[in-house]
């Protein structure tokens, strides 16, 4: 079993929100065997110096889509899964490089693919996965043309197999055993329309109480949990008063929305960063006019929803939300919120609440003992400068998943 012993480093406790110098740490196999405010004594260690460099977590990003390889999602209608799976892996892959050594799907990955990462097959983050994301006919999920008729193959058709419809109840609740069977870490369910899907308005309120009180009882049987899409106040209020635990996006939340949240103890997973890029690209990708319209909507509240849940005390968690193409600008969120909250708080979203988001708390998102060695070597001091997070992780010397390196300047 390969041991590390780091020393000479800056300690980034996200929790505290500071450095903390003169400490040295221990990576036994895949987790963090000892920290130490004084010098550790080992007979058979790998040595990792880091130079004063600063030691912290590995990043969660909350909410992705790994399979959704276009940022014109129609495009995935021809494509076979299995160059899905090969797109997949070279957007893992640069996840991975810039120091997101875990995130959470929440629609498109499968159990395939967190297999594929978990045994290595594949570099890429650790996955939570949600499977198929659900919706209603004609909801934010159903991906149908106007002109299609009946449902879609899933065998030869990405955007089918990212996403699902389930009408009613029992078709609900069919459609979550069915999540739950296929491995999934939790259901993602739509409550409000969307900004890339064509036809539903924004502010349309899509599965009904009942409904989402279904999927919620369901998940929560299995030991999983419901995150919803959702934009509007209304969304937001039905699915907490039906016990979803996470809200995807939330840009139109207000005080009576998020007063609700922080009752019932709930998440933000916003997601700022995919509104920009996509009005930065609309021309490049075919935006229709009301997709822009949309997407101006959204942009006016992104940084409005952060100050609201800053004042009633929401936790919201790092998440970025990018199709294909612009995932490249997957660490640009760090500065984005930066407008609004301090490095301290942008990089606990990133690690100590994507924790809690994923329900790891004390194994990631930390530097603890018994916590998995997902670590970051950072050339500098991200509370000073959050831009050492971009340049597709040029300013990292460091990143280890797993106690295995993915990338090692330092020896």
């Amino acid at each position: 079993m390969d041991v590390y012993h780091f020393k000479n480093f800056e300690m980034l406790d996200p929790a505290a929100g500071e450095l903390r110098g003169g400490h040295e740490l221990v990576v036994e196999g895949d987790t963090i065997r000892e920290v130490s405010e004084k010098p550790i004594k080992l007979a058979n260690a790998s040595i990792v110096d880091c130079g004063k460099r600063t030691l912290m977590p590995g990043l969660i990003d909350s909410h992705v889509h790994v399979v959704l390889s276009e940022v014109v999602i129609r495009n995935l209608e021809s494509m076979p899964l299995t160059l899905m799976t090969a797109r997949a892996a070279g957007l893992m892959r640069k996840m991975l490089d810039r120091g997101f050594t875990s995130v959470r799907d929440t629609g498109g990955a499968d159990w395939g693919l967190k297999e594929a990462t978990d045994k290595g097959l594949l570099p890429g983050p650790r996955l939570f996965i949600a499977g198929r994301a659900i919706g209603p006919t004609g909801g934010h999920s159903d991906g149908r043309r106007r002109t299609d008729v009946g449902a879609r193959c899933q065998c030869c058709n990405a955007l089918a197999f990212s996403m699902g419809i389930a009408d009613g109840v029992s078709e609900v609740r069919r459609a979550v055993r069915e999540e739950m069977r296929q491995g999934c870490d939790q259901v993602k369910i739509m409550m409000s329309g969307g900004v890339a899907s064509p036809y539903d308005p924004l502010d349309s309120l899509q599965f009904s109480v009942d409904e989402v009180a279904a999927a919620v009882e369901e998940a929560r049987a299995f030991g999983r949990y419901v995150c919803a899409h959702a934009y509007t106040p209304e969304a937001i209020t039905r699915a907490a008063h039906a016990g979803v635990r996470t809200i995807e996006h939330g840009n139109l939340i207000d005080d009576a929305s998020a007063k609700l949240m922080a009752a019932k103890g709930m998440f933000l997973v916003a997601n700022l960063v995919t509104y920009f890029e996509m009005k930065k690209h609309a021309a490049e990708y075919g935006m229709s006019s009301d997709m822009l319209a949309k997407n101006d909507l959204v942009i006016d509240g992104a940084l409005k929803s952060l100050e609201i849940c800053k004042r009633h005390g929401i936790p919201v968690a790092y998440g970025t939300d990018l199709l294909g193409q612009l995932q490249v600008a997957q660490s640009d969120e760090f500065t984005l919120r930066a407008q609004v909250l301090s490095p301290a708080e942008i990089i606990r979203s990133a690690t100590t609440i994507g924790a809690a988001v994923v329900r790891m708390e004390g194994k990631l998102g930390c530097l603890k003992p018994g916590a998995f060695a997902d670590l970051l070597v950072v050339d500098g001091n991200p509370l000073l400068n959050l831009k050492l997070f971009q340049e597709e992780g040029r300013h990292l010397s460091v990143i280890m998943k797993g106690g295995r390196f993915h990338k090692n300047r330092l020896q």
